[in-house]
């Protein structure tokens, strides 16, 4: 059968692919691609009830996990800007939605003075000490 994978948790390694309106759940023991399973993607697979077997990418990966993707300038713009480096901006930018979050409190509850934690985040970015999106993937 062919579906698309809805769902993958690297916490349990299981995941749900949709096909004509059923669910089926697989493990990553049923996977047969040597990188991990995304959302997203096309997979022709055994049905065996509630499960899927012998799970196999049709097509490519729609990139590779080691290719940049964000700019490690724009980043760097994004912290040192004081409108969206008092917000995270940069942080979200990167998809580290948590510590953006919670730098927006601390920038609230600070009135402000948390303006130092986007300074020293931008030049962490400048100095290639952060140089990775919450994907591990590298700065281009």
């Amino acid at each position: 059968m062919i579906g698309k994978i809805r769902s993958y948790d690297e916490d349990t390694q299981t995941g749900v692919i949709k096909s004509d309106e059923q669910y089926y759940e697989f493990h990553i023991n049923d996977w047969s691609e040597p990188l991990p399973p995304l959302a997203d993607l096309y997979v022709l697979f055994e049905d065996n009830g509630d499960t899927a077997n012998m799970v196999t990418l049709i097509g490519s990966y729609p990139i590779k996990l080691e290719d940049p993707v964000k700019s490690r300038s724009i980043a760097m713009a994004l912290a040192f800007f004081p409108v969206t480096g008092l917000f995270g901006g940069h942080r979200w930018y990167l998809g580290y939605y948590k510590i953006a979050l919670f730098q927006m409190v601390v920038t609230v509850a600070t009135a402000g003075a948390g303006i130092l934690w986007p300074i020293i985040d931008g030049i962490l970015i400048a100095m290639r000490k952060l140089d990775k999106d919450q994907q591990g993937r590298p700065l281009k």
